[in-house]
């Protein structure tokens, strides 16, 4: 079950009572994207040689905080709200990774994004850990003020273990640039001056980066071009479907249309879409941002859920939430190439099932990491106070990613593994290496 999409409710299962190695503040009951992620690292161990001694720092956070997220609602009531920041690990430099804001967080499931941030930035060759911060709320139950107010408690929370040198958050699930600048303004209050490389991901008036807003989407783009070029193919008038169609999907789906290929079904919180000859995507785009839906927009015809998993296409593309591709629609689906433009969007079953049938899967820490590194060359035009035109930070983009891509493909042949595997131990020895280097304090 998707950690994100699931709706608030009563927990009925007991909590269990944690095993020996495992940690004590950790509900083992309502922890499957913490144990999934606990599970990938343990198939690395067998390629980890010498580092392996090291491998137990992969497996719990450096930091975990809780904090208490007090605010007056506009009729002058004052309510509290659950909020966490996860720092996983910062061998090889400061924690790295979004905010979110959703009802349903919970520590355990921050925990696990932060540990697939610490790989993530790994096996892109970026010099930060894993970090993942979160509040448990439903910010659609929020005047605009009430989530102003909401953001800048929350930055007080956590202001002491952020910093353009320590953590810096970024926007995620529900939060925007202008949570970002929020963040930034009240950050700055504790220190006295601007600190504009505290978060990234702001407005281009307060330091934000040129081709932020669409780099997840262009980087799943480049991945599945990489990926597909190794595997002796082409994009060029391939059958695409997305899941999911917000920043990330709408993007990608512009850049797949660009270099040829046909967007044949498109998937949202409201239903889907599909034509044979390809979905107009600038027709539905415009239409998504105006209306908020896909629905009605004049191009493809309204399909069931159920159908367009089930759809003839090529390559699919999930850019919705954690655990969409379940290991029923696993069996079913039809594409060759799989695509991860969200976050753990295939469970591990779904992910076995999709190896034994013979579907390529690029995995979620490659995939969708081109946000990531935006938010790098952001960090680093603010440090620099120096800023790069649009071009340049689209070939920079480009360059990474495709340098990446290279790196998992050749450990994926030398260790006859699958892609997931392959970024796994390539990240996990990286980050295991810079550990080793730097010692402990005794």
């Amino acid at each position: 079950m998707s950690l994100i999409a699931k709706t608030s409710r009563i927990r009925t299962a007991p909590i269990r009572t944690p095993a020996a190695g495992e940690l004590s503040f950790v509900d083992y009951s309502d922890a499957d994207a913490w144990l999934s992620y606990l599970a990938q690292v343990d198939r690395t161990t067998p390629f980890l040689g010498s580092l392996v001694r090291w491998v137990e720092t992969l497996k719990r956070p450096k930091r975990a905080v809780v904090v208490d997220v007090p605010i007056q609602r506009d009729d002058g009531t004052i309510d509290h709200f659950e909020g966490y920041r996860v720092h996983h690990n910062t061998s090889r430099g400061p924690a790295k990774g979004g905010i979110r804001f959703h009802q349903d967080a919970t520590l355990s499931e921050v925990m696990a994004l932060a540990a697939w941030m610490t790989i993530k930035n790994a096996v892109v060759g970026l010099p930060y850990g894993g970090g993942k911060g979160a509040v448990r709320v439903d910010p659609a139950k929020l005047s605009r003020t009430e989530l102003e107010r909401l953001t800048r408690r929350y930055t007080i929370e956590i202001a002491n273990i952020i910093g353009p040198d320590r953590d810096i958050p970024a926007p995620d699930v529900n939060t925007n640039a202008q949570v970002m600048a929020w963040m930034m303004d009240a950050y700055a209050l504790t220190k006295g001056q601007v600190v504009s490389g505290v978060v990234t991901g702001k407005p281009i008036e307060l330091g934000g980066s040129l081709g932020r807003k669409d780099a997840t989407g262009e980087g799943v783009y480049i991945a599945a071009r990489e990926i597909t070029a190794r595997l002796g193919q082409g994009l060029d008038n391939q059958k695409i479907a997305i899941q999911g169609f917000g920043n990330v999907g709408s993007a990608a789906a512009r850049s797949f249309a660009q270099a040829g290929a046909r967007i044949v079904a498109v998937q949202d919180i409201d239903g889907a879409l599909f034509c044979e000859d390809g979905l107009d995507v600038e027709l539905l785009s415009r239409h998504k941002a105006n209306s908020g839906s896909i629905l009605g927009s004049g191009t493809g015809t309204e399909i069931t859920r159920e159908q367009f998993w089930l759809a003839d296409i090529d390559i699919l593309v999930p850019a919705a939430i954690e655990g969409q591709i379940t290991a029923n629609i696993a069996r079913t689906i039809e594409a060759k190439l799989v695509v991860e433009g969200a976050n753990g969007p295939t469970t591990p079953e779904a992910d076995a099932i999709l190896t034994e049938r013979g579907v390529t899967v690029v995995p979620d820490v490659l995939a969708n990491a081109g946000g990531v590194i935006v938010s790098y060359f952001e960090w680093v035009q603010d440090h620099s106070s120096y800023f790069w035109r649009e071009a340049e930070v689209r070939h920079k983009l480009g360059q990474m990613l495709t340098d990446a891509c290279d790196a998992v493909w050749r450990a994926h042949l030398e260790h006859g593994v699958t892609l997931r595997d392959a970024a796994y131990i390539l990240g996990c020895r990286r980050v295991l290496e810079a550990r080793e280097q730097r010692g402990l304090y005794l």
